[in-house]
């Protein structure tokens, strides 16, 4: 696993040991990063289900200003942590050790809106991305997003994700191997 571009291009990062994590490819990041385009740059972005890590580093080396990481599995946070500081990456970041909800929940009480929302939980977890889904899209989504936040749902290709979670509404899919990305707005 690679950083794809800005700061911190071709750096390698490790992966959390064992099999419970599935990191995003380099590929897929690169096409998620491709389409994100310049909105990176000074956002705010929340890489849920970070695992490695990996997405949240890639949006700080393409200029996010702030990045919430969130995760609960002991080994992804060990190496979210220890890329950090391979990277010597001391600042700008907050590292939630809990649930996506968890995190989401503390961002709400906050009041801290996001640009961009990345979530990745594992593949078979229906209940996770119909759960973190509909909190995004639910009432409280402005303290939540920002009001032109996209929010990117990785998943199996195999596996369909409904069209609409509360405001929230797919814009657009992409899908690449076994993987998919879906991108969402909110739409009032």
């Amino acid at each position: 696993m690679r950083i794809i571009a800005g700061e911190y291009r071709s750096r390698i990062l490790a992966a959390p040991r064992g099999m419970d994590t599935r990191p995003t490819s380099d590929r897929l990041r690169e096409t998620l990063f491709n389409v994100l385009g310049p909105r990176v740059e000074g956002s705010r972005f929340a890489d849920l289900y970070a695992g490695s890590g990996a997405v949240g580093i890639e949006a700080i080396s393409r200029g996010a200003l702030h990045v919430h990481f969130a995760e609960n599995a002991a080994p992804a946070i060990a190496a979210i942590r220890d890329n950090l500081k391979l990277l010597k990456i001391a600042k700008n970041f907050m590292l939630h050790e809990r649930t996506a909800l968890g995190a989401l929940e503390r961002l709400k009480e906050q009041g801290s809106a996001q640009d961009i929302v990345f979530l990745d939980p594992p593949y078979d977890a229906e209940k996770e991305y119909d759960q973190v889904l509909r909190m995004l899209g639910g009432a409280a989504h402005e303290r939540l997003l920002a009001p032109d936040a996209i929010v990117v749902a990785e998943h199996a290709k195999r596996t369909a994700l409904a069209a609409q979670y509360g405001n929230l509404q797919r814009t657009r899919e992409l899908k690449q191997g076994d993987a998919a990305l879906s991108f969402y707005q909110i739409q009032i």
